[in-house]
Formats: structure tokens, sequence, C-alpha cells
């Protein structure tokens, strides 16, 4: 039986830094009565130069401060961490639900072009994992998957150079082997595997042309998320304002700032909480 008390529990999001905010954005959109509790790991991003060993710790530390808090479910908002920790999270924090923001992308782009081309653009470590390319794989073998790493787009994002022909220029250069015939097949979906990616949909938009689907993973994240509180009876039942916490390791003013940039309001130094996990 359903405690009554856990619907008003919050949702935990974690991400390795501030990438997530869109995820965190996404959910407010889809969910805009839920309590959300955002936790940042600023003093150690990024995760992608570090080891699966060292992911898997500090996504668990992670994990674990949220879950001491009290929620109800747990979103990894960064694609690292979920191509490399899923798995053991789900078992470690099981009976909690556990939400990554690999899977509903890959289920999206196979339901919305099923024996198609996709186009994966994310950083060097999730490219170097491969996850998106199984997860679509198994979930349709005929599917045709490459993997773009896309470094400098994530340093484009947190520098709030979005409709700037800066940004236009650099996207280009990263999906210039896809433009062409001679390059191998268009991609019928590109699927944005960073959560700093969709503050860039319009510049990829302009670069791609129109005949590609752009996959956000942070709207189909917070589909899911959806899906899996109706699943639990898990929706949030109080009329009273919903409530969102930010927490970070490391950096407030900096997390605040992109912070303005991601949420699209105002968020202060003094609205995030330090924390040690």
């Amino acid at each position: 039986m359903i405690d009554p008390a856990s619907n008003e529990l919050p949702i935990g999001v974690f991400d390795s830094g501030v990438g997530g905010l869109t995820v965190l954005k996404a959910l407010r959109q889809q969910l805009p009565h839920e309590h959300l509790l955002y936790l940042g790991d600023t003093a150690r991003v990024p995760y992608g130069t570090k080891s699966p060993a060292s992911i898997t710790r500090y996504a668990l530390q992670a994990a674990d401060h949220l879950r001491k808090r009290g929620i109800k479910l747990l979103v990894i908002a960064c694609n690292t961490a979920t191509a490399v920790a899923l798995d053991e999270l789900q078992k470690k924090l099981a009976p909690l639900p556990v939400v990554g923001v690999l899977e509903p992308g890959a289920r999206a782009a196979v339901a919305l072009r099923p024996a198609g081309s996709h186009l994966v653009l994310a950083t060097e470590a999730t490219v170097r994992l491969g996850a998106y390319s199984r997860a679509i794989n198994a979930l349709d073998a005929s599917a045709v998957v490459a993997e773009q790493p896309c470094e400098l787009m994530v340093a484009l994002a947190e520098e709030g150079w979005l409709n700037d022909p800066v940004a236009d220029a650099i996207v280009h250069r990263y999906l210039e082997p896809w433009l062409g015939e001679t390059a191998g097949p268009k991609a019928c979906t590109v699927i944005l595997g960073c959560t700093h990616f969709p503050l860039l949909r319009e510049s990829i938009r302009r670069v791609i042309g129109d005949d590609a689907l752009i996959i956000d993973s942070a709207s189909t994240t917070a589909q899911a998320v959806e899906r899996t509180l109706d699943e639990r009876k898990l929706r949030r039942l109080s009329a009273t304002a919903p409530r969102l916490q930010l927490l970070a390791t490391d950096g407030p003013s900096r997390f605040a700032r992109v912070g303005r940039m991601f949420l699209e309001e105002d968020v202060s130094a003094d609205d995030i909480e330090l924390v040690d996990i």
C-alpha cells in the first residue's frame, strides 16, 4: 500500500554540474505541482574525465544524499552518470524508482522513426561509452546509429552564446559530416544526448535543416518521470505551491549565473545551498 505522505516528497534530480537544469526546467513544465530537489556536483564536474569506478562512486554518494533528505523518485540528469551507473543506482536504491536521461531519448527516437538513422550529439565521454548505440539497437536492431562528440557545445551553452553566429559556426563544424549525401545517409533524428544541448536547439535546427526530428532528452525524461509517478501512484495531491530547492557542492555564484540562463528566471547565489557529499 502506498504511504500518502510519500506523495508529498520531492522528486530528486542529480547532475554532475549545471547541465541537468534543462531537465529540471522540463520537469517543472511537465509536472508543475511537484516539489523538486536538485543537486549539482559542481566540485567534481566534469565526470567525463573520470574512471567508471569514480563516476559510480560519485553518483552513489549524490543519490544517497538526496535519499537521506527524503525523495520519492530520483532522476539522473547526466548522460555520463546514466550510462555508467544507472544499473547500480537502481539496485542500491530499490524500491525507490530511478530514471536516467538516456533511455527516454532512445525510446522516442525509435518510436518516431523505426528502422531509421539516428545521429546522437553528446560529450566525448558519452560517445566513448557507446551507450546510445546500445540502447537504440536493443530496441530496434535495424536502426543505424552514429554518435558525434561535441565538447565545445557544452561551453557555448554555459557561456550563453546561443542565438549567435559563433554558435552556428561551431554547430556547423560538428554537423558538417552529416549534411551531405557523400558522408552517408542523412540522419532522420538528431538526439540531443547532453543536457546542455537543448539550449542550442535553434542553432542545431538552422544547421541541420527541417527534415530531421530533433529529440530533446530533457523533455523525454520529464515524460518518463510523469509515467513512472502515475504507475507508482506517486503524484503529489496537495494544491499548495510546490517547492524548488537547489543544492551544489561548490561555486554557488557560477551556479546561479548559469541557472538564470537555463531556468530563465532569477536565481541568486543565496538560493543555492552548499553541501558536502
